[in-house]
C-alpha cells in the first residue's frame, strides 16, 4: 500500500504554526485539534520544522516554564524526515519504528507539504491488510464458491 492510500482515506489537512508562533500557543492548537504534532511552517506548504509534545516535555523540563513564552522555532525538530505519497507504507513503518518518530510529513515531488502521516495511521493500515488477508484465508480453508468464467 501507498502513502497516498492512507492520504485519501484521512485527508489532506495538515495543522501548521509559524515558527514564531509561541509554545503556548502551540499547546493550544494541540489540545484544540486533540493532536500530537504539527509543523512548523511560514505559509502552510513549505517545512521548517516539526513540533510534538515530545519536545515541549522535554524542553519544559531542560529550561522550566520560560519556555511557554519562547518561539515555537526554539524547540521544533529542524532535521525533518518526509515521505512521498508514492512511497510504500511498510518502508516507512520500518523507518519510524527504527527512528522513533511518530509523525512524518508528506510531501509532493516539488517539496510543498500535502499530508502528515501518523504512526497510528501506518500502523491501522498494516491491520486493515491482516485483516483482509485472514479474511481471504478463512474463505479458501472453508471452500468459499468459486466464481466459473463462462468464457473457459
Amino acid at each position: 500500500m501507498l502513502i497516498g492510500t492512507i492520504l485519501q482515506g484521512k485527508g489532506r489537512d495538515v495543522v501548521t504554526v509559524r515558527p514564531d508562533a509561541s509554545v503556548t500557543e502551540l499547546l493550544a492548537t494541540l489540545a484544540e485539534r486533540n493532536i500530537g504534532a504539527v509543523v512548523v511552517s511560514e505559509d502552510g506548504a513549505t517545512i521548517a520544522g516539526i513540533v510534538s509534545e515530545r519536545d515541549v516535555v522535554r524542553r519544559l523540563h531542560q529550561y522550566g516554564s520560560e519556555i511557554l513564552d519562547a518561539p515555537v522555532s526554539r524547540i521544533m525538530t529542524t532535521n525533518v524526515r518526509t515521505c512521498t505519497p508514492g512511497e510504500n507504507v511498510e518502508e516507512l513503518r520500518k523507518t519510524m519504528t527504527t527512528h522513533r518518530f511518530r509523525h512524518v510529513p508528506v510531501v509532493d515531488k516539488n517539496g510543498r507539504l500535502v499530508g502528515l502521516v501518523s504512526i497510528g495511521d501506518v500502523v491501522k493500515t498494516a491491520i486493515e491488510e491482516l485483516e483482509t488477508e485472514k479474511a481471504s484465508l478463512v474463505g479458501y480453508i472453508h471452500g468459499a464458491p468459486r466464481t466459473l468464467n463462462p468464457t473457459v
